[in-house]
């Protein structure tokens, strides 16, 4: 019987670091952005924007491993292993 890749999966990896990164800039860009870094930036919260759209970018990637998991396929032969017989073997 296939299984799904569960936390091995590529994306939710992708998904929780963007999501920590993401988590960190804005707290960043909350708390720690003074008037001279908001003019080096013309004005625009880099940090803050840049961690919205990486906490966005972690629930999509998280949202698409959910609603679309991988499926590994069970390895031929298991199925004869765990009945008690060796593959290849009938009867």
């Amino acid at each position: 019987m296939a299984r799904k890749a569960g936390l091995f999966d590529l994306r939710l990896v992708i998904a929780v670091l963007f999501a920590v990164y993401g988590v960190v800039l804005v707290v960043v860009g909350l708390g720690f952005t003074d008037e001279a870094d908001l003019a080096k930036a013309d004005g625009l919260n880099i940090n803050l924007w840049s961690g919205i759209g990486m906490v966005v970018l972690a629930a999509v990637f998280a949202a698409w491993a959910t609603l679309r998991p991988v499926i590994v396929p069970e390895e031929p032969g298991a199925a004869d292993l765990s009945a008690g017989r060796p593959s290849g073997t009938e009867g």
